[in-house]
């Protein structure tokens, strides 16, 4: 291939630009779209083998033959996001208008990093924020930036949260000045389910893992409030600084959601930064029938959502709201070559400065053509589907003698145990069901997650697929069963 053929502007790029995007769309159909099962059950040994050849070869094969490769030997061996049966994790199937806006924005290459490299998508990412902030009820004066995902969400959001405390207690400006000698008496607190990026962002600022102080959950596996006050009266004994306080909006394994109100209510009273990791529950804000479920979520100094799950778009999609805008300040800073002082006289948008990330992709062109696309209503009417499912499912499982329900899901994160037998013990069932969900994952006919609830291994579906059915659900359920039948025939797999 020569230069021309290799970029838009030229008829001959152009040409090859159509050729590619058709042929890679009908790839995709049919390895992901059009699959019988939701993987091909190839082993990582086998993988490895399928690469061997140079990945930088001296010389190229050419546009087809590259992506007639990737078509023959990556999508095939993919997890089929939308088959019914991957309900494994929050890897949503990616809307139809999501994709689109994915081709979009990929081949326009806007980089959000200075609004002369992104002058319309600068501008609509920020009225997307203004929209997600009126979503959420925060208060004027709110603001936000789309991140690539609850992980650097929930880090930006605790970046500002520590160093907001220490200018204000402390007098210090951690931006030019680092840490304070106190740091090492700072506190981060969230309940005992809360996702694991909160300790991880703690290791990030420099506290440690330690500095996050868990709260135990009630029997809803939210955080308790009366645990919390009394983890607040143990840390004031100790002369120990909490300066933040997470709260979770859908927990990874329960779909559980903090209750919200009464966690800002402690936050203000101890002028605590109150951020909510909602980046799986967020959807729900979308919902008259669920919206509920975050009550108090307006309250939050900062809320991390993630679009790449219950809105349904492509990876990477996230993003970090703020109470109050101007706490970007914390992190600000100018480049004279991206956003010059002048600039914010000139009114020119920055939105560098109120990111952790440089270059920065345009992602919020997905939520922007798919909310266009469907309005609130027929996101939402996703999400309720969603929800409805896993409730259909928790019957299901109730309603076998052979499978155990170990709680009502919140959201549509439904978990259970496989027990085909009452008197197994407890060692057994776990035993069993991890033996169950790496035979579904090596022959590829069901994609399910564990996870262990009390010390016991247990299954998980996490129903984001709004094709499913309730029949669907029925079929893992029976997939499941049938596994369980293979390994008992086997002697010495499960004791």
């Amino acid at each position: 291939m020569n230069g021309e053929d290799l970029f838009l502007g030229s008829e001959s790029g152009d040409a090859a630009y159509r050729e590619s995007m058709r042929r890679a769309t009908d790839a995709v159909l049919d390895s992901l779209a059009d699959g019988e099962q939701p993987y091909s059950g190839e082993s990582p040994a086998a993988l490895r083998d399928l690469f061997e050849e140079p990945v930088l070869p001296e010389e190229g094969a050419g546009l087809d033959a590259a992506i007639d490769e990737a078509a023959e030997r990556v999508l095939p061996h993919s997890v089929a996001t939308s088959d019914p049966r991957c309900a494994a994790h929050l890897q949503c199937p990616p809307m139809v208008p999501g994709l689109a806006a994915e081709a979009m924005l990929t081949a326009a290459n806007q980089s959000l990093d200075s609004f002369d490299q992104a002058p319309a998508a600068t501008v609509l990412e920020g009225r997307l924020v203004d929209a997600l902030c009126d979503l959420f009820d925060l208060p004027d004066g709110a603001d936000g930036v789309f991140t690539s995902g609850g992980t650097q969400s929930n880090f930006q959001a605790l970046l500002l949260a520590r160093d907001r405390y220490c200018g204000r207690r402390f007098d210090r400006d951690v931006q030019a000045e680092g840490l304070p000698p106190e740091a090492e008496s700072l506190r981060i607190l969230c309940s005992a389910e809360a996702h694991f990026t909160a300790a991880q962002a703690a290791h990030h600022l420099g506290l440690g893992e330690d500095a996050v102080v868990s709260v135990p959950t009630d029997e809803a596996y939210r955080m308790d409030v009366d645990a919390l006050d009394a983890t607040l009266e143990r840390l004031d004994a100790r002369e120990e600084r909490p300066f933040a306080l997470v709260g979770t909006a859908g927990t990874t394994d329960f779909g559980s959601v903090d209750p919200l109100s009464e966690l800002a209510e402690r936050a203000d009273a101890r002028d605590l930064w109150f951020h909510v990791d909602a980046a799986y529950g967020g959807a729900v804000a979308l919902s008259d029938e669920h919206a509920h479920l975050l009550d108090g979520v307006g309250r939050a100094d900062s809320v991390a959502v993630d679009f790449h799950k219950l809105f349904y778009q492509p990876v990477s999609c996230g993003a970090l709201l703020l109470g109050d805008g101007d706490d970007f300040g914390w992190m600000a800073r100018n480049a004279a070559y991206l956003n010059p002082e002048d600039h914010d006289e000139a009114g020119v948008p920055n939105l560098v400065a109120k990111s952790v990330q440089t270059t920065r992709r345009f992602d919020a062109l997905k939520p922007y053509v798919a909310f266009r696309a469907l309005g609130r209503e027929g996101m939402a009417a996703l999400v309720d589907e969603t929800l409805e499912l896993a409730d259909d499912a928790a019957s299901l499982v109730e309603s076998a003698d052979d499978f155990e329900l170990v709680r009502e899901p919140t959201l549509n994160a439904v978990v259970f145990r496989y027990r085909p037998r009452a008197e197994m013990s407890e060692e057994g069932v776990s035993r069993l069901n991890a033996a169950v969900r790496r035979r579904l994952l090596d022959d590829g006919r069901a994609v399910v997650a564990r996870t262990e609830v009390d010390d016991v291994t247990s299954l998980k579906f996490t129903l984001l697929n709004p094709t499913a059915t309730p029949d669907d659900v029925g079929a893992m359920l029976d997939v499941i069963r049938d596994c369980g039948d293979e390994l008992a025939a086997e002697r010495g797999v499960v004791a």
